[in-house]
Parts: C-alpha cells; structure tokens; sequence
C-alpha cells in the first residue's frame, strides 16, 4: 500500500503540522449517523486513498472512505472522530478522492474540547470551519486558525456521500508527563509538538514523517531528499516543542539502504523569533550541537558523549551530507 506522498498543490500546514485524524497515531472515528456504504474509520488511514476496480461487498462499491447511503429525508449526516492527541488545528484536507458522482455537495466541520471518549450529548461544539463547498474526487484545502484547543471534532455532510480522507492539519497539546524511563522526554516528537518548520528539498519524503512515532515501515515513510547534483548538503530546521537541553539523539536510517546520507550533523539555537524564511538564514550561523557523524544503511545510530556542551535551545538544524534518506529523527532531553 502506498505511503502518504508529496501533493504539489498542497499548502505548507500540510507539511509543517502533524495530522491529527491519523489513524496510525491513535485517532478514532467513534460514532456516525450513517457509514451503510463505507466504514468511517476508512478516511483516517494515512495512506492515499485508492479505487479497486471490481471490488464490491454486501452493501454494494467498496470504496476507500466514509460513505453514507443516500438520504431520503430531512437532515444530514455526521462523524464524530477522537483526535491523536488533543491539540490546535491549524488546516484541513477533505479529500474526496474516487467519489464522482456520490460526493457531498458541501460540508463543515465542528470541534470541542471534551474529558470522555465520546463526547456528552450536551457537548459544546464550535464551529471549525463553516459549511464550504465541495467538488468530487479531489483534495479541498482549508485554513484555519487554530485558536480553540479539540479532542473531538464532528464532520457534517451535507446531506449524504463519501469523504475518501479526512486531515486535521495541527500541534498536539503538550504532555509534560510523556518522559521516557529516564526522565528524558522527546522535544522533537511531533505527538509531542514538534514541527518541522522548513526543508531545502523533500523531493520523494516529507521531513515532517521524522517526527513520527515508532520506526519507518518502508523507504517510503522518512525524509528523502533527491539525488544532489551539486555542492553543499540537504536540511531541515525542527522546532522544539519547548526549549529543552538535550542528552540524547537518534538517527534512524530504517529501510534506508542505497539512498542513506554518508554524513550527519547538527546546529541549534534558543530563537527569540523570526519567520520560517529568515530561520533559514539565522540557522546557516547556528552553532554545532552534533559534529559530523558518520551513517551506516538501515541503522538505529544513538548519540550521547557526542554532542558538544549547550544551553537551552529550541530550534534544531538537521544536516544531511550531501543527500539521502532518514527515517526517524529523535532529540530528548529535559525543558529548560
């Protein structure tokens, strides 16, 4: 099955925040008014949605999604889906991917913030994104402005169709109580809030996927960059989830094999501000926090004596020689 893959329509929340309705990180599609034609937990598969030719059930077309039956009354139909981790939205992808002529004619989306796996019935729902309109087998990108934290949200159909993906682009409420067994805790970990906030090249991965929990389950699930033809090495700029000072840092490599960098380094600083176009810039000045180390293919590489002597930081350069592929990224630590 393939992997998420690069949409070059798509706008940067899609590559800097982490995908909150990701089934693979916990998120649930917990109860729906009706998913006669297609099961609701379909759409919260990470994978690019997919037309099987031939393929039919009971009920009719499997299709890769959410799909209701067609409605022959008043009302709509709705989903209420359990998030990763709570946290602020800040983008949505509905993703209407192989519905032609079932598609919902529009659509809107709810959140609220509730302490229970499903929420009460007198929850307070407030309006994410009001009622937009929608067009059949392909991606609606939507900004939002992520000011109200959510647990849940709740997808409204209007009235009836199929939904391939939904993705709730955010930041993952912070957990300071997420510590590994020694005390150290990953301020990289993008379910901890961890962002990418800019890379040179993400040609066949997106860095954001280094921040992912667990370790890649293919070549195609990591940071990849293309073949470099020229002078100089790839990066990436992570910003912490808080300004820690770290004790440990992994390299992982998984899957990785003809395409792994030779080399890998790090900079960091304590940034006071900036946008993630002059970060750019500020980061070729950083100071080193990892000198040059030396990769091996399909490897988990730790690193502890190695990393030079700092105070806070909360912004990490992370530099390929000269190209390549990475899985996973993780830098633990302690908050300042």
């Amino acid at each position: 099955m393939a992997l998420p893959s690069l949409d070059p329509d798509a706008p940067e929340f899609t590559r800097r925040f982490v995908n909150l309705a990701d089934s693979r990180l916990g998120a649930q599609a917990l109860i729906a008014s009706d998913d006669f034609f297609a099961d609701k937990q379909r759409m919260l598969s990470p994978h690019p949605a997919e037309f099987i030719p031939g393929k039919y059930d009971d009920h009719g077309k499997w299709m890769d999604g959410w799909e209701s039956r067609r409605k022959r009354g008043p009302g709509h139909d709705w989903c209420v889906v359990r998030l990763a981790r709570p946290g602020n939205i800040f983008g949505v992808d509905l993703d209407t991917s192989h519905f032609t002529g079932n598609f919902p004619p529009a659509a809107s989306i709810e959140g609220c913030a509730a302490g229970r796996d499903e929420p009460a019935a007198d929850a307070n729902w407030f309006p994410l994104l009001p009622a937009v309109n929608l067009g059949g087998n392909r991606h609606h990108y939507f900004s939002l402005d992520g000011a109200r934290r959510c647990t849940h949200v709740r997808v409204n159909l209007y009235p009836d169709g199929g939904l391939a993906r939904l993705r709730l682009y955010g930041t993952p409420e912070y957990d300071a109580g997420a510590a590994d067994n020694d005390g150290l805790i990953d301020l990289a970990a993008a379910m901890n809030g961890g962002t990418v906030v800019a890379a040179n090249n993400q040609h066949f991965g997106l860095a954001s996927s280094l921040l992912l929990p667990g370790r890649g389950v293919n070549m195609g699930d990591g940071w990849e960059t293309r073949r470099r033809r020229e002078p100089g090495n790839d990066w990436c700029i992570v910003a912490l989830a808080r300004p820690g000072v770290l004790s440990a840092i992994e390299v992982d490599t998984c899957h990785f094999k003809g395409n792994f960098p030779d080399r890998c380094s790090l900079q960091a600083a304590l940034v006071a501000g900036g946008t993630p176009e002059s970060l750019v810039t500020q980061s070729m000045f950083w100071p080193a926090l990892l000198p040059e180390q030396k990769l091996q293919m399909d490897h988990q590489h730790f690193f502890r004596s190695e990393i030079l002597q700092h105070g806070a930081i909360s912004h990490v350069r992370f530099n390929i020689h000269p190209d390549g592929g990475v899985s996973r990224l993780r830098l633990r630590g302690k908050v300042a």
